[in-house]
């Protein structure tokens, strides 16, 4: 009898882990009600005034066979302060027993959506009065993403997961370098990443129950002089897939994007046809060949001491008196918070890892992460295939890597004004954000 069941054992150890998976899916509206200021252009100058598409949270729950959960929850949003994701997190950890390290919030970083208080608030001259529609508008994003997680953890069930990767090509590097500085346009020989991972959830019998899909590209197709509430091509391409699987979810991952624009761009028609593209090569990727997910679930978290370059009082006085109105708003917060005794010196930055078996790592960092951390992990890790997002539990700001800090330029500096941070990083910000990773992949077992 005791050899019935070790042979028993041995069989069903020897069973795929890819039957041992459950997933769970949900999908809700964080449409606004009515005008809203918008964010991502400072050339803004009033509130919403339509809709052209809907804004979703979306979220997809993993269950590998050993219990091991994990929640991916994606945002048609600008991005979201520290103190939103982690209340999020918080509450769904409460609720559910999930880890920190569990839960990965990503934004899709759509320029035509809502400001999510207080994330962006010096880019636009806010009225004081809109400032609690804001504060509620944030509010409801908590709730959606609180509900969409519950949602997807509340509706496991057996799932069968395999990964493949397509190709986009309409993002390129915006970073133009010449003997004047570094000028947004078109720099086509410069770093991009064309990698498209795709993601298929598939119920036992084969129905789709939802696609995870990511690229590296801002979703700033439609330019500031557009006033629809949209998701640009993430949000199309997500559209199309859920019109052509109306029982799935499209979860979409900006990648590391901080340096990569559409082209062409400038209308929401364009914003359209990137998104079917995308859509396209999602499907192509379905019906191609896939590499089965098999294995435990593994995830860490940290966050890293992120340092600015020193600057002075004097340096944000005379910035005070600066033409340039970003610019005094900018210095008015950092006196602020001198007055305050709470000089920014530093931020805590989130680098997070998610290991899924032995096929594929997420690693989610947060911020607008230049596409130079991709590449250079993609080289340093050539035997792994990894999937690395920006925009992730925390959108504060560019994150540049050094070759970028020394060009200079918007993503070196400027962007840090609308941001109400005080200054450029200092030099050891890719080392420093390239140790955290380390970290975290050691920790899941890379």
């Amino acid at each position: 009898m005791k050899c019935e069941f070790h042979i028993l054992a041995l069989i069903f150890a020897a069973l795929p882990l890819t039957a041992q998976f459950q997933a769970g899916t949900a999908r809700v509206d964080i449409t606004p009600a009515g005008p809203i200021w918008m964010s991502g252009y400072a050339n803004r100058a009033k509130p919403s005034d339509g809709i052209g598409q809907k804004l979703w949270v979306r979220a997809l729950a993993l269950r590998d066979g050993n219990g091991k959960r994990v929640l991916l929850v994606g945002a048609d949003l600008i991005g979201f302060p520290r103190q939103l994701t982690d209340t999020v997190a918080a509450r769904l950890q409460k609720e559910h027993g999930l880890t920190r390290s569990d839960i990965v919030i990503n934004a899709s970083h759509t320029h035509s959506g809502p400001m999510v208080w207080p994330n962006l608030r010096l880019i636009a001259p806010v009225p004081t009065e809109e400032v609690a529609v804001l504060k509620d508008y944030a509010g409801r994003v908590v709730e959606a993403m609180v509900e969409a997680g519950g949602k997807a953890l509340g509706s496991m069930a057996p799932a069968k997961l395999d990964l493949a990767h397509g190709r986009a090509t309409f993002g390129v590097n915006r970073r133009v370098v010449g003997p004047e500085g570094v000028k947004f346009g078109v720099s086509p020989n410069a770093p991009r990443d064309n990698d498209v991972p795709v993601l298929r959830v598939t119920a036992p019998g084969g129905e789709l129950r939802a696609v995870f899909f990511a690229y590296a590209c801002h979703n700033t197709t439609m330019t500031g002089d557009n006033y629809q509430i949209h998701g640009d091509y993430s949000g199309a391409a997500a559209e199309d897939l859920e019109r052509a699987a109306p029982s799935s979810i499209a979860l979409f991952f900006t990648l590391c994007a901080g340096d990569q624009n559409p082209e062409p761009r400038g209308t929401m028609e364009l914003a359209v046809e990137h998104g079917r593209a995308l859509a396209a090569e999602v499907r192509r990727a379905m019906a191609g060949p896939m590499k089965p997910v098999r294995g435990r679930f593994q995830s860490a978290f940290e966050t890293v001491d992120l340092r600015f370059a020193p600057k002075d009082r004097a340096d944000f006085e005379k910035e005070s008196q600066d033409s340039n109105a970003w610019r005094v708003r900018r210095a008015k917060e950092m006196l602020r918070l001198m007055d305050e005794s709470r000089p920014l010196r530093q931020i805590p930055y989130p680098v997070q890892a998610v290991r899924f078996g032995g096929t594929f790592t997420l690693v989610a960092l947060g911020g607008e992460v230049v596409v130079d951390y991709a590449l250079r992990l993609k080289r340093e890790h050539p035997r792994e295939d990894l999937i690395v997002a920006g925009y992730s539990n925390d959108v504060m700001c560019y994150i540049p890597s050094l070759r970028v800090l020394k060009e200079g330029g918007y993503e070196a500096d400027f962007n840090l004004i609308y941001y109400g941070m005080p200054g450029p990083f200092a030099e050891d910000v890719e080392e420093r954000v390239m140790s955290g990773i380390a970290r975290v992949l050691k920790r899941v077992g890379k």
